[in-house]
């Protein structure tokens, strides 16, 4: 068994040996080995040209990147925590994502920004949201979320050959989680979402962090004889929208988990492409189990409280199906 931290190491340096044009840039990620220890060894292993620590500036490092990417590089940058995005927030949206279109289609980013997402480790409210669906809301942007070990490793080269910037959002609750490591050189397909279980009754549709608890979900809705089809978004821009369409036409039912907040989030948009467009398979009203809309408390009690949990999805697709 893998952990998913070694599983996005492993792809890191799969992606270092295959192409001499990657680079890893970050803060912490040389001599410290990066903050979540992702990137330990690899100072000696590859030297300093291509593991670059930088200074604590988001802004200055993510536009470093953006430089070395019109340049012909294929650099990954690693944002430390999703929360600390924000400060970059400038350059990944008016230079990263607009450059293709404001040049004519005569410059590429084919940028790779790797940041740690979501909650469940007792970090505080300023580095322990979920804000994908801020970055999914601008065009320009391929926006990823790895929700098992296999993906963990498999995203990344699939990124690193995408044209345009892809943003790649580890969930910190699963650095430690185990599972089955695909072999090397596997390439996830990040434009289609992944149906993990299959089922009947009802759809629960999920991503990132939110894929287990779904599972969960699923496990104890089981011996309820309830049978929940789980699908696993992979990518929130695109949206896979005709997967998830058609596991509604085979169940009927549709129950979304998001780590995020429940206002105008991933889970709302789900929720109204379904109404949009499978309005008349749906036999129950869409539910939305999300994250509690506060930021997110230190307390590991309130913290769990505030976080979409295995009993509120089963409580959901029991009033859908019933």
């Amino acid at each position: 068994m893998t952990t998913y931290r070694e599983a996005i190491a492993a792809a890191i340096r799969e992606a270092l040996q295959r192409d001499d044009r990657v680079f890893l840039m970050g803060e912490d990620v040389g001599a410290y080995g990066g903050c979540f220890g992702v990137s330990r060894g690899m100072l000696d292993e590859f030297g300093p040209r291509r593991i670059r620590d930088t200074p604590l500036s988001e802004s200055a490092f993510v536009g470093a990147g953006i430089g070395a990417a019109m340049g012909g590089m294929r650099p990954i940058v690693e944002i430390m925590t999703v929360n600390f995005s924000l400060l970059a927030l400038d350059q990944i949206l008016n230079n990263a994502a607009t450059l293709r279109h404001m040049s004519g289609g005569q410059l590429g980013v084919p940028l790779v920004i790797r940041m740690a997402t979501g909650a469940g480790r007792q970090l505080g409210a300023q580095h322990s949201h979920s804000l994908e669906s801020f970055y999914a809301h601008i065009p320009g942007l391929r926006v990823v979320s790895p929700a098992t070990v296999a993906d963990a490793r498999g995203m990344l080269w699939a990124a690193l050959e995408d044209p345009d910037p892809v943003l790649i959002f580890e969930p910190i609750a699963l650095y430690n989680s185990e599972g089955e490591l695909p072999a090397e050189g596997t390439v996830t397909d990040i434009s289609r979402a992944a149906i993990r279980r299959a089922g009947t009754d009802v759809t629960i549709v999920a991503y990132g962090g939110g894929l287990r608890v779904a599972e969960a979900a699923a496990e104890q809705l089981a011996t309820e004889s309830i049978s929940a089809e789980v699908i696993d978004l992979r990518t929130l821009r695109p949206l896979d929208e005709a997967t998830v369409l058609e596991s509604i036409a085979r169940t009927h039912h549709l129950v979304i988990v998001d780590e995020g907040w429940r206002s105008v989030g991933i889970a709302s948009e789900i929720a109204a492409r379904a109404a949009e467009s499978g309005y008349y398979e749906l036999d129950a009203p869409i539910r939305r189990v999300c994250t509690v809309e506060v930021p997110i408390p230190y307390a590991r009690q309130l913290e769990e409280a505030a976080l979409p949990q295995p009993a509120a999805v089963v409580d959901a697709v029991r009033a859908v199906v019933s």
